[in-house]
């Protein structure tokens, strides 16, 4: 099946990009858009250390941008705005 896909163009596994944290009242966010037919989907994580556990709330929002930089910076503030509203909730 390799063969097949690398003739006729088959999804191509892209590299693992490591993403920088930033750092908001305790959490870090992790800004993570995914790229979706020319477009970015808004998405990433959140997580935050207890004791000696850290929990991680990830989300993908339904809304997509042209550029990349647009929906990871979209992402943060609908990150930041989330933390305000629900603070540790976000991980029940």
């Amino acid at each position: 099946m390799g063969l097949f896909s690398r003739l006729f163009g088959g999804a191509k596994e892209q590299p693992k990009v490591e993403v920088e944290p930033v750092e908001y009242k305790g959490y870090l966010i992790y800004q993570e858009a995914l790229s979706e037919g020319g477009q970015y989907r808004i998405a990433g994580r959140i997580t935050k250390q207890f004791d000696d556990e850290t929990k991680t709330h990830r989300f993908i929002r339904s809304d997509v941008l042209p550029s990349e930089n647009d929906a990871n910076e979209f992402m943060l503030k609908k990150a930041q705005m989330f933390v305000d509203q629900m603070g540790d909730n976000i991980f029940q």
